[in-house]
């Protein structure tokens, strides 16, 4: 069966919203006080995230019976509900480590309600989604209803430094639309496209810095989301996709910064600091398909090596 989906033509590019993670103005705040130790943090959110998974459900009989235009919901297993089948069943999980904290390791589970059929987007790259942000008391406090198109990871301008991790490494478990129409009225039918949610622990979200002054420190969050697309990244543009540009296969673009200038590999169009475009240094067939040179043959491609 083909599952569509319409939505207008216009595609919003988001600079800043509530999903993204944004550096604060040192300036215009005081100092706040020290944050809390993200391994004892990390337990907490590993128990309320899973006491959440165990005591609420989703509307899977809603897809079952129609997945056409579906929406996520969650409610309270009780009532007339108390023989819904928990979440903490039908959840996948995932190790993710801490941007900050290296030796903090977090259990993150999603819900891969539908995968999709099309493109599965790597981890800096570029997406088209809707989504809505709640806590676990299912409080709404950020939304698109209109698809937005996504940076995973930001390009380091102001406004746009890429969004929460917890997000980012959720959405790269699903798959865009297998295909996208444009129909005479403007609107776009999206068919077989990825339905999902992801239950974020704090370390993984906003942690001490909520976005907002509707929502706590230190909160646990779920995002629920629909992928229509992906579009690989080239963030400095000179013709190597930002993810082969994640050398150390971490992926942590941020670490990547062959010349040592301060500047990483994804945002650095000299690549190895020698005065020589990172594209005058490589091969771009016309299928697309990269070639790295490598003129002396010590094993380091010529755009990485200063020597050539």
């Amino acid at each position: 069966m083909m599952i569509k989906f319409k939505y207008t033509l216009a595609l919003l590019v988001i600079t800043s919203s509530v999903i993204f993670s944004c550096k604060k103005n040192e300036d215009d705040i005081p100092p706040p006080p020290p944050p809390r130790d993200r391994g004892v943090e990390s337990i907490r959110a590993q128990e309320e995230i899973e006491t959440f998974l165990k005591t609420h459900f989703y509307n899977y009989e809603e897809f079952d019976a129609n997945p056409d235009n579906f929406k996520i919901k969650f409610d309270t297993i009780a009532g007339d509900n108390a023989s819904k089948t928990p979440l903490f069943e039908q959840v996948d999980s995932k190790e993710v480590v801490d941007a900050f904290d290296k030796n903090v390791t977090y259990k993150m589970y999603y819900l891969k309600v539908r995968e999709g059929s099309g493109d599965r987007p790597h981890f800096c790259d570029y997406t088209i989604n809707t989504y809505e942000g709640r806590t676990l008391e299912l409080e709404l406090f950020d939304s698109a209803v209109t698809p937005i198109k996504f940076d995973l990871v930001g390009d380091g301008t102001s406004g746009n430094s890429g969004i929460i991790k917890g997000y980012q490494q959720a959405i790269i478990e699903f798959k865009g639309a297998v295909s996208v129409t444009t129909n005479p009225d403007g609107t776009l039918t999206y068919e077989d496209y990825g339905i999902g949610a992801v239950f974020i622990p704090s370390g993984l979200g906003y942690y001490q810095y909520p976005p907002n002054s509707s929502m706590k420190q230190y909160e646990q969050l779920v995002f629920t989301f629909e992928l229509f697309d992906a579009e690989i990244a080239d963030h400095d543009k000179d013709g190597i996709p930002s993810y082969m540009e994640d050398l150390n296969g971490n992926q942590d673009l941020t670490d990547d910064d062959t010349d040592g200038n301060g500047l990483p590999n994804y945002l650095d169009n000299d690549d190895d600091g020698d005065r020589r475009l990172t594209k005058d240094e490589i091969i771009i067939h016309p299928d697309g398909t990269l070639e790295f040179p490598d003129s002396n043959g010590n094993g380091t491609p010529d755009y990485l090596d200063s020597s050539i």
